[in-house]
């Protein structure tokens, strides 16, 4: 009887230890529960360090970048206000003048005229160049067959300096021996003498910077212009939209924010402008083209007045600082957060 009791008791059916009413439970739940415990310890800790790393570099990466800007923007802009208030020719050692250099540039006339002359190249430089590169990168970005050969060719005048295009225009526009020699009188100049009249020479350096930087931003339209989804063309031309109804109500609103950016940079190459007109005019006739940077550029490099030169270079820095400013303002580009909010 014993053994067949004995065989009875398998171990299978033996009650485990701790296997009573809600044992197997409590023992599977305390195992579990130190086992969950140690695994969201763990999670918490990779998370902790994740964050930790993702936090780290980068302030790291954007060390060298704000390092540049510190030394090669943000100290010399400090230097030249400081030498705004010193009377200084380059060599010397500067005297501190107080506000005699910002008295001067207050009542001098021919700054005046140039801060004009700037603003009127700014405003003429946007109407002029906007509507010709906005048209032209939307026809670029179109289904054309060669359209990568017509992006090299807006982009050769790019290729070129500045000064060597002025070099070459100046050339064209000799009185004596240029193209305009010819068709100068034609146009109403004197002797073909275009550099030689107040009207005709800002209009050579207009037309001169648009000539070089209109490609510029037709290259920025027409990357705009094919980031436009498809979908939207397609849809309206089931609505029976036409091809200027789909330019006023999809393509312009769309590019609205490529718009501003191109503004931003046209706004801010014309108010610092300088190359031209130093090869076309030097600031002439007379002073009818004098503009800011070259004022401050005779001032500091012709007359070695590096102090007044300074103050003009403030003025400069805090004309196109507000105007870039405000148009980012108005336009509302910096509440948009995505190329898409233009509809």
């Amino acid at each position: 009887m014993a053994d067949a009791a004995t065989h009875d008791r398998h171990p299978a059916r033996e009650p485990r230890r701790g296997a009573g009413p809600g044992g197997v439970g409590k023992g599977r739940s305390e195992r579990g529960g130190k086992g969950e415990g140690r695994r969201s310890g763990r999670a918490g800790g990779r998370a902790g360090v994740g964050r930790a790393a993702v936090g780290r570099p980068g302030v790291v990466w954007a060390l060298p970048g704000a390092l540049f800007f510190v030394f090669f923007a943000v100290a010399p802009m400090v230097l030249v206000l400081a030498l705004a208030f010193t009377d200084w020719d380059g060599i010397g050692t500067p005297s501190w003048t107080g506000m005699s250099n910002w008295s001067r540039l207050w009542d001098d006339p021919e700054t005046h005229q140039a801060i004009w002359l700037s603003l009127v190249l700014t405003v003429l430089t946007w109407v002029f160049q906007t509507p010709l590169a906005l048209l032209l990168g939307v026809w670029a970005a179109g289904r054309q067959r060669n359209r990568a050969v017509l992006s090299a060719i807006f982009f050769l005048p790019l290729l070129g300096s500045s000064v060597a295009l002025a070099l070459v225009w100046k050339s064209l526009l000799d009185p004596n021996f240029g193209l305009i020699a010819d068709i100068g009188p034609a146009l109403g100049f004197a002797d073909g003498d275009l550099l030689g009249d107040s009207k005709g020479a800002f209009g050579a350096i207009l037309f001169v910077t648009a000539w070089q930087f209109i490609p510029l931003h037709t290259l920025i339209y027409q990357g705009g212009a094919r980031a436009i989804p498809r979908s939207l063309y397609d849809a309206a031309a089931i609505d029976g939209a036409g091809t200027v109804r789909q330019f006023f109500s999809i393509t312009l609103p769309q590019l609205r924010n490529t718009i501003v950016t191109s503004s931003v940079i046209m706004v801010v190459g014309a108010l610092t402008f300088f190359d031209t007109v130093l090869i076309l005019t030097k600031g002439g006739p007379g002073t009818d083209t004098t503009i800011v940077p070259y004022l401050m550029y005779k001032n500091g490099f012709q007359a070695f007045d590096l102090g007044y030169a300074s103050a003009v270079a403030t003025i400069l820095v805090v004309v196109a600082t507000t105007v870039s400013l405000l148009l980012v303002r108005l336009t509302g580009f910096a509440a948009m957060r995505s190329t898409r909010e233009g509809m």
